[in-house]
């Protein structure tokens, strides 16, 4: 049941995500972009956790906010130091992002 509700609070997220007009400087694009790869590693990170009985909301949160603003800080570092530290981030996040896809598709396998 709370798998449902999440992926309709998701479905009603995007969708309105999709609807507003934002707009963003041309300079914090790599930020946001990587912020949002952490978020998202974060989310499926909490889906996995749930699936496994594992999940806590403090921890969740906490992983949440702290992965985005640290993934954008290791950027703007990266920027200031004329490295492409935002690269790292992406394989990184990018590699976890697909692990606990791959698990929670195999754990939806077997159940379903």
């Amino acid at each position: 049941m709370w798998f449902l509700l999440t992926l309709l609070c998701l479905a009603i997220g995007l969708v309105i995500g999709l609807q507003l007009p934002i707009i963003l400087p041309m300079a914090m694009v790599k930020y946001v972009s990587i912020g949002v790869l952490a978020a998202l590693d974060s989310v499926f990170g909490g889906i996995r956790a749930y699936m496994e009985d594992a999940f806590d909301t403090t921890i969740f949160i906490s992983g949440f906010f702290t992965n985005s603003l640290l993934a954008a800080g290791f950027a703007y570092l990266g920027d200031r130091l004329g490295l492409e530290l935002y690269l790292a981030a992406v394989v990184v996040f990018g590699v976890r992002l697909f692990q606990n896809l791959g698990i929670i598709r195999r754990y939806l396998l077997k159940k379903y």
